[in-house]
């Protein structure tokens, strides 16, 4: 497909590569390995003057088809589609690093990305900087001689946090670093940060791309010259690599990842709109609500303010009567599923964290994160009451 083509149409089209059989559904390739017609052929595919496939691990014909599918969608020249999300942040820093290195990375992060940034890179050498990632002064700060890689989400998990990501990009291009930014909450629907300056996104695929809560998954994207030099030899040795069955059901999610997503999104609005305005609410956080503190940049880099709500409630005993009060929401710590879930991220997907680091972030014990599925707006918005009848 060309890229005249809107992104809806390439994200049915792009990628497929049909057998003799014309097969309209893709192909799942269940394959460890490869026969070579000739010895000849099996030289030219392990030096590399024949393209063609050598082992699963460093390729797949389904898994091929996601990747380039999925390229199309972001505008990369290349994607590796990866075991999980966290495959692929561990595989965009470690691809790129090496000991005497140093990271910045913007301080609102996943759990397990703080894990990677804060404990498991300084083993081996590597130096890490968390700022604040609203505060562009807090960056040029941080970036010195070494740093070679910068690293945020945005929105950020579970504060919905905004980041200037061209400005970023700017800040660590003139320091001589890359700058990889994790899209998973804003989507490839709503956000394009390789378009705004990013060298590489991240993708956990788990999350919107499958959307329905099946597999795990991720991708990174960017050049050519990053994706099939520094990250497909790491991922070569270490063989974090997506299965066929998994790259077979994410072609299929995202066959519908804008129908879902656009269906989500208006439900997320609605409901913003609903806490937004209800006194038992100490605040309501997405990026479209006018009161969010970052909300002209996010309208600014965003297509739609996405799928998650957060909310304040008083405090733990509250966030917790809130949640078992719920009939229609799931408790859980997935995101971008089809089912809305609703997360307590103090005592979950960040209960690692000290108190003093999750307050510094906003995240207390009355913080709920509320992914909003596809069930009718009316139907959560009434068990969103209920919940806060609860508090």
């Amino acid at each position: 497909m060309t890229d005249r083509l809107h992104p809806r149409t390439r994200m049915i089209h792009d990628g497929s590569d049909r057998r003799a059989f014309g097969e309209m559904s893709e192909a799942l390739y269940l394959t460890q390995g490869f026969a070579y017609a000739s010895a000849e052929e099996a030289e030219a595919r392990f030096d590399g003057s024949d393209p063609g496939f050598v082992y699963a691990r460093y390729g797949n014909p389904t898994v091929a088809m996601f990747e380039e599918r999925l390229a199309s969608l972001e505008g990369a020249e290349a994607c590796f589609a990866t075991a999980s999300g966290m495959a692929a942040m561990n595989a965009a820093m470690f691809s790129q690093l090496k000991a005497g290195d140093h990271v910045v990375a913007a301080r609102a992060l996943f759990g397990s990305c703080h894990y990677i940034i804060d404990n498991l890179l300084p083993r081996y050498g590597v130096e890490t900087t968390l700022v604040d990632g609203t505060d562009l002064d807090q960056w040029r700060a941080a970036v010195r001689e070494g740093t070679v890689l910068c690293f945020l989400e945005t929105p950020s998990n579970p504060t919905l946090e905004i980041i200037d990501i061209a400005g970023v990009a700017e800040i660590a291009h003139a320091a001589g670093a890359k700058l990889v930014v994790d899209n998973v909450f804003a989507t490839p629907c709503y956000q394009r940060p390789l378009e705004l300056g990013a060298d590489m996104v991240m993708y956990s695929t788990t999350k919107h791309i499958d959307g329905q809560g099946r597999c795990l998954g991720g991708a990174l994207l960017g050049s050519k010259e990053l994706i099939d030099g520094p990250v497909l030899e790491y991922m070569k040795h270490t063989g974090p690599a997506m299965s066929p069955f998994n790259a077979w059901v994410m072609l299929k999610g995202l066959e519908t990842l804008y129908l879902r997503c656009d269906a989500q999104a208006s439900n997320a609005e609605g409901i913003a709109r609903f806490l937004a305005k209800d006194g038992r609410v100490k605040r309501a956080l997405y990026p479209a609500l006018p009161e969010h503190p970052q909300h002209n940049l996010a309208m600014s880099q965003m297509e739609r303010g996405g799928t998650v709500v957060a909310l304040e409630l008083a405090d733990k005993r509250a966030a917790f009567g809130f949640l078992n009060a719920l009939e229609v929401a799931k408790i859980s710590n997935n995101l971008g599923d089809a089912k809305t879930i609703a997360t307590h991220p103090a005592t979950t997907t960040h209960q690692r964290l000290t108190e003093e680091d999750r307050l510094s972030l906003g995240i207390t014990q009355g913080l709920i994160r509320l992914s909003v599925g596809l069930e009718a707006e009316e139907d959560l918005i009434a068990d969103l009451d209920r919940g806060l009848g609860a508090t």
